[in-house]
């Protein structure tokens, strides 16, 4: 079966299926199931790593992503229906599927998911890495030299960190940490009919795959280690050998209104989470019933938590292989480009500001010649008395931290938001948060009982007498990694309505303040839901007034059902509404009386497409003329009402326009794009009649590069272009 046909698919037996359509807007099918619309986006993100014309060593790159996502998931969402279950809380009225409902489904998808994926990888992806002299073996295929060869790079390596713990009256069963792979070992001593058990845990250890020397050629550790128990059992009878990876709740969050030390909270939280409850446990499909019946006492699980797995039992394994240096196995190589008069070392950053605003695309754009070096050029100009920044994510080696404490130590006064409860990154926020502070930075955790997730930063510059403001407004995150593989948008401007909002926005955060009105930014929770909702609104009044109401949007989750609901009451009025949505959408589109004119699409390609572009069409002629935003929010409960999140509207007309050719690029897009049914599943665009020479199969993300290659090279239409070919149908 493959991705596609499995997205189609029914569950076995459904309860609440998606299928069975709403009748009306007080109708609670009306609304699709979060979490089964997660699974939905993994499957498009499985799709890919069986699409022939995304290149081979990308292709394993996402069915990684799709083991990671899937991880992710369970920590993330199938601990908190545990939660609700253990806890004995019902569904909330407009959601008909009880907790233990949307367990049951999951899990049918996910089994159902991971089959597709392991045939994928053993049946038609493994033969084609073959092809490339690229090979994962296991001990078996190794002939009697690469044995030798591994055993003794084993014995320098590997054995000496090992430590394998035995399960008896004299040993209590060993604490199993998250995501990492074990190897349960029944065993018994010589003579003896009582069998023991032993853990031994798969260590990271700078991987988790062994290479040959001047090779292409992996052997997992789990497969070295299996093959070479006796050395730590010396003297014991090995029965059994099953590896099993144990997946762990992620949801220990707190209420925060009471924390007397933000910081404090959050390190208690994270070793909390590390002895959290498992919520899954991953074992090989021939564990026989006693290895597994004794892991699922040991570990406190039922059936239902335990997934047998007839492959790889970690995906992100294959990263290792994915990183393979092997250019015609990759995208074609693309490095973001300067924006224009940024392309010069010394470029003048503010100067340029000063003269109009600057619209950022990522990676398109280079983040290192325009955002990193707005505030490297901040913290040493001598005129700049003030920087402030949110920070949500940073990267490992962020350029962002060393110039803040620079600004710092110059004698600058800095401030820095930085968010603890930034999932998975608290550690890493910490350390940050921790460095900053010792460097004489005033560190802000945020505002009590909210989560900081807008990506904004100020600096103020003395200038000829008088202070001016430069802002930067962005859509994601303050990472350079992250930035080379994102689809993100920014705002370098310092229109004083903006910046003097922002100037308020920092002090809400960071102080007493509790302003509620702004006179150009959208700010979450105070009044962007309000403003978005009255949007809304005004295009229903534009239809009724003879005029056509139309809306577009794009970002990555739509789960908010107080915005659904509007949106479905714009549609029965006649607005035209496209939903341009990456992850999951629980609005149904196309459903008589309720959604006949919403549309909901997904981009799912090269570059992970996180970006938030609002458009409302005002009635007017010209699409340029209606309002433009970009910004940090999903339409989601979370981003509209318990964090603080901020959008900016694009006044120049160039930059609306950039924005408007982007959100044509999707909606025309039959390359990467998906639809949705009404049923919630989502099918690829057609391209039946569709002429080969068409931009609509060349996919956004291909147009976009050759677009910013073109305006730096300034090529001219008869001249050679970038074409990133394995891009292409």
């Amino acid at each position: 079966m493959t991705p596609t046909e499995l997205s189609s698919k029914s569950p076995r037996k459904p309860i609440a299926p998606n299928d069975i359509l709403p009748v009306g807007l007080d109708d609670p099918a009306r609304f699709l199931n979060r979490d089964l619309q997660w699974l939905e986006f993994n499957c498009r993100v499985l799709a890919q790593a069986s699409d022939p014309h995304v290149p081979l060593l990308e292709r394993v790159r996402f069915l990684a992503i799709f083991g990671s996502n899937l991880d992710e998931f369970f920590m993330k969402r199938v601990g908190g229906l545990r939660r609700q279950i253990d806890a004995g809380v019902a569904s909330p009225a407009w959601e008909p599927l009880s907790p233990e409902d949307q367990v049951t489904l999951i899990r049918e998808r996910t089994i159902a998911q991971n089959a597709v994926a392991q045939h994928l990888w053993r049946d038609v992806l493994l033969p084609e890495l073959s092809e490339q002299s690229i090979q994962l073996l296991t001990w078996n295929e190794l002939s009697n030299a690469e044995c030798q060869e591994v055993e003794a790079w084993y014995r320098r390596n590997l054995f000496p960190i090992l430590t394998p713990l035995a399960v008896d009256p004299g040993h209590r069963f060993p604490f199993i940490s998250n995501m990492s792979v074990s190897l349960g070992v029944m065993l018994r001593r010589p003579g003896e009919s009582e069998q023991l058990f032993a853990r031994v845990k798969v260590p990271e250890f700078g991987g988790n795959l062994f290479r040959f020397a001047n090779s292409k050629r992996f052997v997992p550790l789990q497969e070295v280690i299996a093959h070479n128990l006796d050395d730590l059992f010396p003297g014991m009878e090995i029965i059994k050998v099953l590896p099993f990876r144990v997946t762990r709740n992620a949801e220990t969050e707190r209420d925060n209104e009471d924390a007397e030390d933000l910081l404090e909270l959050i390190q208690q939280q994270l070793r909390e989470r590390r002895f959290a409850r498992v919520v899954r446990l991953e074992v090989a499909s021939n564990a026989g019933d006693r290895v597994q019946r004794f892991l699922e006492e040991e570990l406190e699980l039922t059936d239902e938590d335990i997934y047998e797995v007839d492959g790889l039992l970690d995906w992100g394994v294959l990263n290792e292989i994915a990183d393979i240096d092997a250019p015609e196995l990759h995208w074609p190589k693309w490095t973001p480009l300067a924006p224009p008069g940024l392309e010069a070392e010394d470029s003048d950053v503010f100067a340029l500001i000063r003269k109009r605003d600057i619209l950022l695309h990522h990676p398109y754009q280079s983040f290192d010649h325009s955002v990193e070096r707005f505030i490297e050029a901040a913290a040493v100009d001598p005129k700049v008395l003030a920087i402030k920044q949110a920070l949500y994510r940073t990267s490992g080696d962020s350029p962002f931290i060393p110039s803040l404490i620079r600004a710092a130590e110059a004698g600058k006064q800095v401030a820095v938001l930085v968010e603890l409860r930034a999932r998975f990154d608290e550690a890493r926020n910490i350390v940050w948060a921790r460095k900053l502070e010792d460097a004489g930075v005033h560190v802000a955790y945020g505002v009590v009982g909210l989560k900081t997730h807008t990506k904004v930063a100020l600096v103020v510059r003395q200038e000829a007498g008088s202070i001016r403001c430069y802002a930067h407004v962005g859509t994601g995150n303050y990472n350079s990694k992250t930035a080379r593989l994102y689809e993100d948008i920014g705002l370098l401007t310092c229109d004083p309505a903006i910046t003097e909002d922002l100037i308020g926005l920092f002090n809400y955060m960071t102080g007493r303040s509790r302003q509620k009105e702004y006179q150009r930014l959208l700010i979450a929770p105070v009044a962007m839901k309000r403003r978005f909702l009255e949007l809304i609104d005004e295009e229903i009044e534009v239809q009724q007034r003879g005029m056509r109401g139309r809306i577009i949007v794009k970002m990555n989750q739509l789960e908010d059902r107080s915005v659904t609901d509007a949106l479905y009451r714009a549609s029965n009025a006649g607005v035209s509404v496209d939903i341009i949505c990456r992850g999951f959408c629980c609005v149904r589109p196309g459903v008589p009386h309720l959604s006949e004119n919403i549309r909901v699409t997904s981009t799912i390609g090269r570059f992970l497409e996180h970006s938030r572009i609002f458009w409302f069409g005002r009635g007017a002629a010209d699409p340029l003329d209606g309002e433009f935003y970009i910004g940090s929010a999903d339409w989601m409960y979370r981003n509209l009402n318990t964090r603080v999140e901020c959008a900016t509207p694009i006044a120049l007309r160039d930059h609306r326009e950039r924005l408007w050719q982007i959100l044509q690029m999707h909606l025309n897009d039959c390359r990467q794009q998906w639809r949705m049914g009404s049923d919630g599943i989502y099918k690829r665009a057609p391209t039946e009649g569709i002429p080969e020479s068409s931009e609509a199969l060349v996919g956004p993300h291909v147009l976009l590069m050759r677009q910013e290659f073109e305006r730096k090279h300034r090529v001219s239409p008869s001249e050679p272009t970038w074409h990133g070919a394995a891009d292409e149908p």
